[in-house]
């Protein structure tokens, strides 16, 4: 589903950008060349027509009419609508994806919290994480097409491992009106109890940081549930697709070339294909297109979430990293650098010639201050300020030269006391 090209511009170059004018999946060309082709159909039709089908009298009619349609036209306030639009939609968008729940700090807490490696602590352990993994996966079946047509029904669930046939007749048995993705996690408090009363968990203070993430975690699928049921206010989303929409029915008939000879202001030249037209929908229409690709990242557009995939990496880390994993450690021994002081990683052949700059200090490191106090000398008599004052003007003023010249900075203060 999501289209990445983060490498393709990773580094900035002539025409960079341009390369990814030619991608087609997840473009802009196949979300909106339908709308684009209907447009100019309907353009070239009411063009036809005008040229070859209206008598003269109502040619004039028609002319007077897109006079009138493209001098108002521009009264449709469309950056204005359509950039604060988008930039809530994109805003929306981005909340959405870091409101999913993610397994990694579950699943590190019940590897170094839940104790034992007998068969007892490893059903604890995978029992837990999957109450959590099941928790998510309910969530996102409520919210996203491409992870409910693949688990339409909990039979599905049953048969892919997140959930036992007896867990799943405690679930049914369990009526509510609402949606009950929170029952795992309610599940998953009373089993760590459990685990705490039997020693399992050492100590209050790791019992307390499991049910902080498993909170955590229930916090995003709850924040998840209630972005799908609070959507962006409908009469938004309907102003926003009515005046894009109406402003290019209103260009249909004002941006028609009309008959050079009638001496209309702006119309000496007849091109037939409306180009700059055409640009102005290919732009503002695009707009609306990315807030509506954006709107539900749930769905299964190019550019919508991976959710089936976070699903299968979410449960295979999981499970291994509380069992596979667990008490599972690499030898400790000393490392390469255990008695340098000054460990220098090497480079390779591809990075030997880069720039390596030295370790920044601060702004003020590198700058050269020239102070010059008078106060004795003027004091004792030795010589008149203005005569001391000149001499030291042109002193500073060579000194600044050298230090120009080496590559610092230099700045004069002079100090006058007295």
């Amino acid at each position: 589903m999501t289209v990445t090209y983060t490498a393709r511009v990773a580094n900035a170059r002539f025409c960079g950008f341009s390369k990814l004018l030619l991608a087609w999946k997840g473009s802009i060309y196949k979300v909106l060349y339908k709308e684009f082709l209907a447009f100019f159909a309907m353009y070239t039709a009411i063009s036809i027509t005008y040229r070859f089908f209206l008598v003269d009298d109502q040619k004039r009619y028609f002319e007077k009419l897109s006079i009138y349609c493209d001098n108002y036209a521009s009264l449709i306030p469309m950056s204005f609508v359509l950039g604060f639009y988008v930039t809530l939609i994109v805003n929306r968008w981005w909340n959405q994806y870091t409101s999913i729940p993610l397994p990694d700090r579950i699943m590190c807490t019940l590897s170094g919290g839940v104790q034992g490696g007998d068969e007892q602590g490893r059903l604890l352990r995978r029992t837990l994480m999957r109450y959590a993994s099941l928790s998510a996966l309910l969530i996102l079946r409520s919210v996203s097409t491409a992870v409910f047509k693949r688990f339409p029904t909990m039979d599905h669930v049953v048969e892919a491992g997140f959930m036992t046939r007896e867990e799943r007749k405690k679930f049914e048995s369990l009526h509510s009106p609402y949606n009950k993705y929170w029952i795992p996690c309610v599940w998953f408090t009373n089993l760590a109890a459990v685990a705490r009363s039997e020693g399992r968990i050492k100590d209050d203070n790791t019992y307390k940081l499991l049910l902080e993430e498993l909170n955590d975690f229930r916090g995003k699928c709850s924040m998840l549930f209630h972005y799908d049921m609070i959507s962006i206010p409908l009469v938004y989303t309907q102003v926003v697709t009515l005046a894009v929409y109406s402003f290019f029915l209103v260009c249909l008939i004002g941006r028609q070339f009309l008959d050079p000879g009638q001496g209309y202001p702006g119309h000496d030249l007849d091109l037939y294909v409306p180009i700059f037209t055409l640009l102005q929908f290919f732009f503002y229409a695009g707009w609306l297109k990315v807030a509506e690709q954006l709107i539900n990242p749930f769905g299964e557009d190019d550019d919508d979430f991976e959710t089936n995939w976070l699903i299968d990496r979410n449960f295979q880390v999981s499970m291994m990293a509380v069992d596979e994993m667990y008490g599972d450690l690499p030898l400790m021994e000393r490392d390469r650098y255990w008695n340098d002081s000054n460990p220098r990683p090497p480079y390779t052949a591809a990075t030997l010639f880069v720039l390596r700059k030295p370790s920044f200090q601060g702004s003020t490191f590198d700058m050269y201050i020239f102070c010059t106090c008078i106060l004795n000398e003027i004091n004792a008599g030795m010589v008149s300020r203005r005569e001391f004052v000149k001499k030291q003007k042109i002193l500073l003023f060579k000194n600044f030269v050298k230090k120009v010249i080496f590559g610092k900075k230099c700045f004069v203060i002079y100090f006058f006391f007295g």
